[in-house]
């Protein structure tokens, strides 16, 4: 009996991919297609209408995928080159030479040479500018998260500017200590809690309420004012928009980091506001103040699944691949840091705790693979299927896996943004469980300070710590607010 013949929106063209399950052949239209329908079940994917239909397409769609060669993505364009900047991006800066040891793969066979002996530290790192976002999605497609955990602990990724970030052994926090009204004190009171807590050696970040010059300056000013008075060697950051953090910059704030939010295509990223060209002139800007102390990587940035989607700017592409191309963004601008915000967006995109999980650990593969230094944002709104369980289960495989830095809130609830993240006594859980350590410059403050003792362990007593830094940290608080 000839087979069945299954059309996924398509008349079998000859650009066509096809697979054969129990006698049924499914056709799949396109590369993007195929990319979609062999993505894990996601509900973003199915309100973009480009998830697959069963179980039994999806299983098709992995199996074809997995016998794609990975040339294969080098003539066929998820966003057209002329209509799109990211696209051209992507294309303009492929490195043939790096790619050249893995040409000849399938996507299978790739994932079969990364899950092997041969990929190490240093020839993964060799192979990064080689890959494109699209390889690196297609490759996560076929695998568990078993899998994805393992090659990413593989990948090292290193950057620099007052600590240094993404060293093996080692796992950051990103302090977030945000306040509804970007009151001064209020910001103060949790930065200081985040620190007697041990946090904040990836950054000093805060989500300002509004978005104006001079309450950008005010708060870079104070984290700044802290930072120095405290001798702390880490960065800090006002997440306000880029064009926000330019003006500022021209004032002559005290900027360390300047930070965006980013997706994979040129539409999307228009919704933030923001090009490359733009991009460009705020890390030229960013750079150009060295204030690093070991290093000038000066750029910060966050993503999350759904966002393409969220901004209509995904070209009919499914949300984890067009999360991948925002890292091909990323990587263009040498960051310091990079984090999803995997479960922000909301179960429009990632309903459930499981999808968030699977797409905490894809984020951080792709992203990593890519050469990005990636962290994650373990969080979830209130309106989705997921608990703090579900985040204790992400949170373990991601150290597990070596991500660079988590972002951590006081009692794992972020009262400006509204939204369930990690609580520095998560991280603190973490660290005993693993053994992984603060950035090496942080974990010594820490020591010096009185806050820690030589192994890194917090004291009981930081009151009668020896360095006198809650002291200092204490009278900041007494003092009047200043203003911009």
């Amino acid at each position: 009996m000839a087979p069945q013949t299954v059309c996924c929106g398509c008349d079998e063209p000859a650009m066509s991919h096809a697979s054969t399950v129990d006698g049924t052949r499914w056709v799949f239209a396109d590369l993007k297609d195929l990319l979609a329908k062999a993505s894990p079940e996601r509900s973003g994917d199915h309100l973009a209408g480009v998830a697959a239909r069963s179980a039994i397409e999806r299983f098709a769609a992995q199996q074809a995928l997995a016998d794609l060669p990975l040339r294969a993505f080098l003539s066929s364009e998820i966003v057209p080159y002329e209509d799109d900047e990211v696209t051209r991006l992507i294309v303009d800066s492929h490195d043939a030479a790096a790619f050249a040891p893995v040409a000849s793969l399938t996507v299978g066979e790739l994932r079969e040479w990364l899950l092997s002996s041969l990929a190490t530290a240093s020839t993964l790192a060799a192979l990064a500018p080689g890959l494109t976002p699209e390889m690196a999605a297609a490759v996560s497609k076929i695998m568990r998260l078993q899998d994805l955990a393992v090659v990413s602990a593989k990948c090292e990724v290193v950057t620099r500017f007052r600590d240094t970030l993404g060293l093996p052994g080692r796992l950051a926090t990103r302090l977030q200590p945000n306040h509804p009204t970007d009151d001064s004190r209020g910001i103060a009171a949790a930065l200081i809690d985040g620190l007697l807590l041990g946090a904040g050696d990836a950054v000093i970040g805060i989500n300002p309420a509004g978005d104006s010059v001079a309450d950008y300056v005010r708060i870079v000013t104070l984290l700044d004012d802290i930072r120095a008075r405290l001798e702390i060697p880490t960065q800090t950051c006002c997440l306000g928009h880029v064009t926000t953090a330019i003006a500022a910059i021209e004032r002559g704030a005290p900027v360390d980091l300047v930070f965006q939010s980013i997706a994979g295509s040129q539409k999307a990223n228009a919704g933030f506001g923001v090009s490359l060209a733009v991009l460009r002139e705020a890390f030229d800007a960013a750079r150009s103040l060295r204030r690093g102390s070991v290093g000038n990587n000066a750029m910060y940035f966050e993503t999350g699944q759904g966002a393409a989607l969220s901004a209509e700017g995904h070209h009919g592409a499914d949300q984890q691949t067009m999360e991948a191309r925002a890292y091909g963004v990323a990587r263009a601008f040498a960051p310091l840091i990079v984090n999803s915000v995997v479960g922000f967006i909301g179960p429009e995109y990632l309903y459930n705790g499981k999808q968030i999980q699977r797409a905490g650990l894809e984020d951080h593969f792709c992203g990593k693979l890519l050469g990005v230094p990636m962290g994650v944002d373990v969080c979830y709104t209130n309106h989705a299927e997921a608990d703090q369980d579900d985040m204790d289960g992400l949170l373990t495989m991601l150290v597990v896996a070596g991500v660079t830095f988590v972002i951590t809130v006081p009692g794992a609830d972020d009262i400006m943004l509204n939204y369930q993240s990690l609580s520095h006594h998560d991280v603190l859980a973490i660290r005993e469980l693993t053994g992984r350590r603060r950035a090496p410059e942080f974990e010594e403050w820490l020591r010096r300070s009185g806050l820690s003792d030589q192994t890194g362990a917090l004291v009981e007593s930081p009151a009668h710590a020896a360095g006198g830094a809650l002291a200092k940290a204490v009278a900041l608080l007494a003092e009047p607010e200043k203003s911009a």
